[in-house]
């Protein structure tokens, strides 16, 4: 069995420095992707993928948290500890759903062969369940799904479970024998008895689609379907798929009679140089409501050194228009305003913020050449957000990612809008109303200075609100 969290190997955190205050961080340890997001008796649950005896990734456990409202988090004891014969080394990624008044979770068992190998491993998938939502047990007769199907490479897993006409289903990440990116399908009638339906979709290319699809879910928005994944090694393009691995979407028309997905095609959710592994949930009053690891592999991490790694995005509402997917974050944010810093007109140039690190910033002005600066306290560049009015394009730089901007177009535009979010380490950056989304990390240890600067000199006409944020997390 895996050792138990005990006061004597509790890994505590040493410097504040790039805390946040309002977005889910680990207590203390490693945190990856965001898992089984749910409402469940009154409380929104998010549970993440954790290593609690180190700052860096280990077998995998499911750090959990709750909340009323999606912004003040309550921290939990430890949901899914690895070791059971079901999930030797891991207890991998996987999803939620409420049954019968309990409420389940689906995830993978992660199995090493022993050889020393981290890339010869099996995986399966279980069960486990919790009638307070805080204390949880592993199903008796786990696992509910032993093994890949016959033409699947070892890649196979991170769950995602919903209930449709009477029947559920698990949509899984996998690959093909033959090295394509799938997703592969399930149906069950009571949670515990599956049946493999088969390919759900596949990569057309592994160059363009990828070689494993990681954390797919699978949902309906204003009437159609939506197969959201990060697929591994699509390669990039001049303006997009820039990451180590990216997050996105196909949208498309299911038929749960024939399991036929005609879908479009791959489309990025977030610009920026780090977003992961999201997952969605259906609240109470019908939003689509999405969260992602604000992070990505291979990234450098600087708060390892102070006993964490890792935090989630905010909650984003997920809207449906023209076949592209925006993200807005969720409306619960204004609870997290605890005064105006200042606000007014703008001009050709205006400091947004400067002497406060947690933050949200509303700024809509005429269409204009304009560039947003965030800069240290030496008057460095730590990210700029330039946008050229005729192109209609934003082009992204970052001090930590040198030659390596990022991009995003949007549609002609009377009007600019900015909602910006930064939370002494993260900074999600949303324009036209979440058309276009960039989450980065960042690492200085003071406050930021956040400028708005016309590129031309011109006048800008508009205005700009700036609010301190504190969640004051329970």
């Amino acid at each position: 069995m895996t050792k138990q969290l005990t006061e004597e190997n509790f890994i505590p955190i040493t410097n504040t420095r790039y805390r946040p205050n309002y977005h889910v961080a680990p207590t203390n340890g490693w945190m990856n992707d965001p898992n089984g997001f749910v409402y469940f008796q009154g409380y929104y649950h998010i549970f993440y993928q954790h290593y609690p005896y180190a700052a860096q990734w280990g077998p995998m456990h499911w750090g959990h948290k709750r909340s009323r409202d999606l912004m003040h988090w309550e921290d939990l004891p430890i949901a899914l500890t690895p070791g059971d014969s079901e999930d030797t080394d891991g207890v991998f990624s996987g999803s939620a759903i409420v049954k019968d008044g309990r409420l389940w979770l689906v995830y993978t068992g992660h199995h090493y062969y022993g050889d020393n190998d981290p890339e010869h491993f099996w995986q399966n998938q279980n069960l486990a369940y919790s009638d307070d939502g805080i204390h949880f047990t592993k199903y008796a007769n786990n696992p509910i799904i032993s093994q890949a199907p016959d033409d699947s490479s070892h890649h196979f897993r991170d769950p995602k479970i919903w209930e449709h006409n009477g029947f559920y289903y698990i949509i899984l990440g996998n690959q093909s024998n033959n090295g394509f990116g799938r997703a592969i399908l399930y149906q069950s009638t009571d949670l515990f008895e599956w049946q493999y339906l088969g390919v759900l979709d596949q990569s057309q290319s592994i160059a363009a689609e990828g070689d494993m699809w990681e954390c797919p879910d699978f949902f309906t928005l204003n009437g159609k379907e939506i197969l959201l994944m990060s697929p591994m090694n699509i390669q990039p393009q001049a303006y997009q798929f820039k990451n180590l691995y990216q997050t996105g979407y196909f949208i498309g028309q299911f038929d749960y009679t024939t399991q036929k997905f005609e879908r479009n095609h791959f489309q990025e959710l977030d610009h920026g140089h780090d977003f992961y592994a999201s997952q969605t949930m259906l609240s109470p009053d019908g939003r689509r409501i999405v969260i992602g690891w604000a992070d990505m592999w291979e990234s450098k991490f600087n708060e390892k050194s102070d006993g964490w790694t890792g935090l989630l995005t905010l909650p984003r509402q997920l809207i449906l228009n023209d076949d592209h997917l925006s993200m807005q974050p969720v409306a619960e944010t204004s609870s997290l305003r605890q005064e105006i810093l200042c606000q007014g007109p703008l001009s050709p140039t205006t400091t947004l913020s400067q002497h406060n690190s947690a933050i949200e910033i509303k700024a809509t002005l005429a269409t204009s050449t304009v560039s947003l600066y965030v800069k240290d306290v030496l008057n460095n560049d730590i990210i700029s957000l330039h946008f050229d009015k005729d192109t209609h394009t934003f082009v992204l730089n970052h001090i930590d990612h040198p030659n390596d901007p990022r991009y995003a177009f949007v549609n002609e535009l009377d009007q600019l809008d900015f909602n910006i979010f930064v939370d002494h380490s993260v900074i999600e950056i949303f324009v036209q109303q979440g058309e276009a989304v960039f989450t980065e990390r960042f690492y200085i240890t003071r406050t930021p200075v956040i400028s708005l600067v016309s590129d031309d000199n011109s006048t800008i006409s508009g205005q700009f609100t700036t609010y301190r944020l504190d969640s004051q997390t329970i």
